[in-house]
């Protein structure tokens, strides 16, 4: 089995600066450095799968080929009563409306247009890490919540001031940032790959 070894340097897959800083901060916790795309001038690639699971993997192919193992990341808000939209369209949605700020509102506008005052939603975050050998690894982490209006909190990036975790009464956005990264979709993602992968 593939392992993770302390002091090692992953490349990880992503130009998003947030989520940078999120990968920065988990894999320094297991003394393991990183190096991102962007730092490489790798190109963003196309985005044309049909789930979370696609996208991640593409992202990781993007990074194939340069003695590294690789992690990516491919995430986003899934409204139930939107039928888990936006989905893997969430960054999209922020680019298409004009920021992050204006497409909470549009989401929020379409709840409002079903009538059903349901306001439940999950973030979901598929990793892939993409093993210097060529095998890949996929896993899963959901966390569900709610909708919150208007946005609350300066913490976090994306929609993390739009949406309230379960048994919390505050967003992500308020949220201090070890205890949102501590138990977001992410972070339940990447410690099922310490579980399986790192060696302690």
């Amino acid at each position: 089995m593939n392992k993770i070894e302390k002091n090692e340097t992953f490349l990880v897959a992503t130009h998003n600066k947030g989520k940078a800083t999120e990968f920065r901060e988990l894999f320094r916790r297991v003394n393991v450095s990183t190096k991102f795309s962007f730092e490489l001038n790798i190109e963003e690639p196309i985005e044309n799968g049909k789930s979370f699971e696609e996208n991640s993997i593409i992202k990781a192919k993007s990074c194939s080929g340069l003695n590294y193992n690789v992690i990516s990341d491919d995430s986003g808000l899934c409204v139930n009563c939107l039928n888990g939209e936006p989905g893997i369209y969430s960054a999209r949605w922020a680019k298409l409306y004009g920021g992050w700020k204006n497409a909470m509102h549009e989401i929020y506008k379409k709840i409002l247009k079903t009538e059903n005052n349901d306001f439940s939603a999950k973030y979901c975050c598929v990793l892939t890490i993409l093993w210097k050998n060529g095998h890949i690894n996929t896993f899963y982490g959901e966390i569900e919540g709610q909708i919150v209006w208007p946005p609350r909190g300066d913490n976090g990036f994306g929609y993390d001031p739009f949406f309230m975790p379960s048994n919390k009464n505050k967003t992500f956005g308020e949220l201090e940032k070890k205890v949102k990264m501590d138990m977001d979709h992410r972070s339940i993602a990447f410690n099922k790959i310490l579980k399986d992968h790192f060696s302690y």
